[in-house]
């Protein structure tokens, strides 16, 4: 079943990506051999997981019908199922790329996810 997944990126990592046209992955993602997404139920639990305090942060929405047999879903933290994506991805496929400022909380503030 299709659904939109999202990526956490710099939004260095991600100027980077639009000049060559495609986003291979962050330094973890190059670690692990895959890129790490997160549903829209995970991705604030992976915000304040992996990007706690960190500014100048993008959230990219991608659909998963997009990204075909390269991307599965697998489990992680907790065992939840996790999309991950064996390739790089095209970033004409972003639907958007959009800021998460850090609120006075401290937390990222999201996009709304339903555009």
């Amino acid at each position: 079943m299709a659904e939109i997944i999202y990526k956490i990126v710099p939004r260095t990592l991600w100027r980077q990506a639009l000049e060559n046209g495609r986003f291979d992955g962050a330094p973890i993602d190059l670690q692990d051999g895959y890129i790490h997404f997160s549903t829209a139920r995970q991705v604030a639990d992976t915000a304040a997981l992996h990007f706690a305090g960190q500014d100048d942060l993008l959230l990219v929405a991608v659909d998963s019908a997009d990204l075909g047999a390269a991307l599965k879903y697998e489990p992680s933290r907790g065992g939840d199922l996790f999309p991950h994506l064996y390739g790089p991805l095209p970033v004409d496929l972003a639907r958007w790329a959009l800021p998460m400022p850090l609120g006075d909380d401290g937390m990222h503030q999201l996009p709304d996810l339903d555009r």
